[in-house]
């Protein structure tokens, strides 16, 4: 009967140690889908002010032409739109975001349809995988890493 009740309280006491832990990576989770949905809308919109708030100054990037960093990014991507391009719409899919066990990191990785308008007015329609790095730094989310490049052709 000891046996037992040990076996119970050792029980008890790892729950009220790990509920805690659960709670706070699913409320990062949420925080991390939520800001994901509005960096992208920001994207979809050309908005430019919002979608750059989202980036850590530390921010690096893997694109298909290589690795940017924040300041690049931003000049080329503003000249991008300033010449008339932009994006016509956006599509996530196939989201799946990792919460470090401090709920201070999250990895979400997806599926992102784009379609983008050239400066010429050509539309293109795009599929890509996306995995963005964030940190929780004096309490407010920023993307600190992004990987962006071309999904495989579905057959």
């Amino acid at each position: 009967m000891n046996k037992r009740r040990n076996t119970a309280v050792s029980i008890l006491i790892g729950l009220t140690l790990v509920l805690p832990g659960v709670a706070q990576t699913s409320q990062a989770e949420k925080e991390i889908l939520d800001l994901e949905q509005k960096m992208n809308a920001s994207y979809a919109a050309n908005d430019l002010p919002s979608y750059f708030a989202y980036y850590s100054p530390d921010f690096t990037q893997w694109l298909p032409e290589g690795r940017t960093d924040l300041p690049q990014y931003e000049k080329m991507w503003t000249a991008f739109i300033k010449s008339g391009g932009g994006v016509e719409s956006v599509q996530l899919s196939d989201m799946h975001v990792q919460i470090d066990a401090s709920g201070d990191t999250a990895v979400a990785s997806y599926l992102l349809r784009v379609k983008t308008r050239s400066a010429k007015g050509v539309v293109s329609d795009e599929s890509f995988q996306e995995t963005d790095v964030w940190f929780k730094r004096d309490g407010v989310w920023k993307v600190v890493h992004l990987h962006y490049s071309p999904a495989p052709k579905k057959k």
